[in-house]
């Protein structure tokens, strides 16, 4: 039940309305599937035996009228599910994306892009099948089978009898059966992952599979990870297509035992034709439930590996949370940076630290470099400022508050960050530009535009701010993109601006002219800019070298040249290189 409160939770009321009608017409169109061969046996030894032509017209009417109630209710009870899952499904995505959208970058490596969109679309989607198949078919089974044995119990008890022995066997039967397949279905949707996971690889970098002619090689691992999920599949169908033949046995034991009886039954004069007829017909009913009872069974052990692996999200606690009400800090005045004693590990200071012991300071308004080899933790170091992960040890301090203190919402609006990977989304430039702002006028878009050297190439596309860009922004170049991800990020004018090298993709002059632009459009604000192009951050008040989790060398430009070997190496590398060129 608790579970079920969980997946239902938030569930607007009209689809709660449709979901109880749903089971009531149900029971309506039971109700009356029932009645219809006790009147039939009536027919048989009242009317027609006794060719009694208005009782076999009055009581023909009344089974004809219940047949057609029947179907009446069945229709209804189908459009309420339908109605009640469809809302069900939407309530359960839209929680389950809302859920992801407040994940720390921590949870969100924990399941993996890939298993996200497994869990908010196949899964779901068997969730929401099982949903409709709860409230129409999980009542509508056991309501028939129960009616129809009482029936069957009033014609003749002794022949009813029979099934008291088959269903505990038919029901421990399937028990063995659904304890074995559920680990295979959830192993099964795993590959489905592994799957979703190989495609959206290779569709993001399509680009790069071609240059490289990697085609072949790309579809012969699609090829590998398809056939490890057939052979999931087929581990769990071996063992869940045991239920058919199962199924088959019980029904066709009843039945021969059925026949047998009731035979001799007749031969004895002990049982008329017409309650043979009726009884007949409640067996029907009987097995037809007992054979949607064991599809039922299947869906549900299917259903219970994907609602598993929903619960799982639903039930993540994130380890990045809004600071208990009351006690959070108004929004930061300034854009004063510190690290006091700051370390970090991405397995939540379980594993090996990746920043250790980091201790510096960053006044309002100063711009600071960061600049340190591949894999020495740069970009980690900045998203410790905007709480994208939680430091492990030490802390963080903004405008002279630890960062924990404030409301995620409002520290977040105080910083802008444009990532190492650019990223915009299908819509126009204006739309995507509005990210920053979204109140944001035309002349403020174009400023913040000219800023970031962005203008020129925008007013020359035919449709200029209304160039409408493909996903991921694909009909623009890797600089372009750069450039309209720093004017987004001007919009929001914060209080910290975090440029994680993201001018990398233009040329030096291009760069330079956007870190003039920078100190003339936002002097009072924080720029902390991450580079491996010494010329990127030469003009800093302050430029840190990070080297093996650690802070090897601090100081300006002229500094580091006479004092940190690791700086001066890295610039006369590539002046060199600059000469050469």
């Amino acid at each position: 039940m608790g579970l079920i409160r969980k997946l239902t939770n938030g569930l607007e009321r009209q689809y709660i309305v449709y979901t109880a009608l749903s089971p009531l017409a149900m029971i309506g169109e039971v109700a009356m599937e029932v009645m219809i061969p006790l009147i039939m046996a009536l027919i048989l030894d009242h009317g027609i035996t006794t060719q009694d032509i208005g009782y076999t017209l009055r009581t023909g009417l009344l089974m004809a009228g219940a047949a057609a109630l029947s179907l009446v209710c069945g229709v209804l009870s189908a459009r309420f599910a339908a109605f009640a899952s469809a809302g069900f499904a939407r309530n359960l995505r839209r929680r389950l994306f809302a859920k992801v959208q407040d994940m720390s970058f921590a949870g969100a490596d924990r399941f993996g892009t890939a298993s996200l969109v497994t869990r908010l679309t196949t899964d779901v989607t068997n969730a929401q099948n099982t949903y409709q198949m709860v409230i129409r078919i999980c009542v509508r089974a056991p309501v028939m089978l129960i009616s129809a044995t009482c029936m069957a119990f009033f014609v003749n008890a002794r022949l009813a009898s029979l099934f008291l022995i088959i269903i505990p066997i038919l029901a421990v039967l399937l028990w063995l059966i659904g304890s074995r397949a559920f680990p295979r279905f959830r192993e099964m949707l795993t590959r489905y992952d592994r799957l979703n996971s190989t495609v959206q690889e290779n569709l993001i970098g399509i680009r790069v599979v071609k240059s490289f002619v990697r085609e072949d090689f790309e579809s012969d691992k699609f090829t590998q990870t398809a056939d490890e999920l057939r052979r999931a599949q087929l581990a769990a169908e071996k063992i869940i297509i045991w239920n058919g033949p199962v199924m088959q046995l019980t029904m066709y034991a009843a039945i021969i035992a059925v026949v047998w009886s009731a035979g001799n039954m007749i031969t004895a004069g002990t049982m008329q034709t017409g309650e043979l007829v009726g009884f007949f017909s409640y067996i029907t009913q009987i097995l037809m439930s007992l054979m949607m009872l064991s599809m039922i069974f299947v869906l549900l052990v299917l259903a219970r590996a994907s609602i598993a692996r929903i619960a799982e999200v639903l039930d993540w606690q994130n380890d990045i949370t809004d600071p208990p009400a009351g006690q959070a800090a108004a929004a930061p005045e300034n854009g004063a940076v510190e690290f006091r004693n700051v370390s970090f590990s991405y397995a939540g200071g379980r594993g090996p630290d990746v920043l250790r012991n980091i201790s510096f300071s960053i006044p309002a308004g100063c711009t600071a470099g960061i600049m340190g080899a591949t894999g020495s933790a740069k970009s980690t170091l900045v998203q410790l400022i905007p709480r994208l992960y939680d430091a492990t040890a030490g802390q963080v301090l903004v405008a002279g508050k630890d960062v924990r203190q404030y409301p995620l919402q409002t520290l977040r609006n105080a910083v802008a960050m444009v990532l190492q990977k650019n990223v915009l989304f299908s819509g126009t430039i204006k739309e995507n530009l509005r990210w920053g702002d979204a109140d944001a006028d035309d002349e403020t878009i174009y400023a913040a535009c000219r800023a970031a050297d962005a203008y020129d190439f925008v007013k020359n596309f035919p449709d200029g701010f209304d160039t409408e860009l493909g996903q991921g922004g694909v009909n623009l170049s890797g600089g372009q993109k750069q450039r309209l991800c720093i004017a987004r990020a001007l919009l929001k004018k914060p209080k910290i601006l975090i440029l994680d090298d993201s001018t990398s993709a233009v040329d030096t002059a291009t760069d330079r002219r956007i870190r003039a632009a920078l100190r003339k459009t936002l002097p009072g604000t924080t720029k902390i800019i991450i580079a491996q192009r010494v010329a990127s951050i030469m003009d800093a008040d302050i430029i840190f070298v990070l080297d093996n989790g650690g802070i090897a060398a601090s100081g300006t430009h002229e500094q580091l040249l006479a004092s940190c070997s690791i700086y001066r190496e890295v610039y006369e590398s590539q002046q060199q290189g600059a000469q050469n060129g």
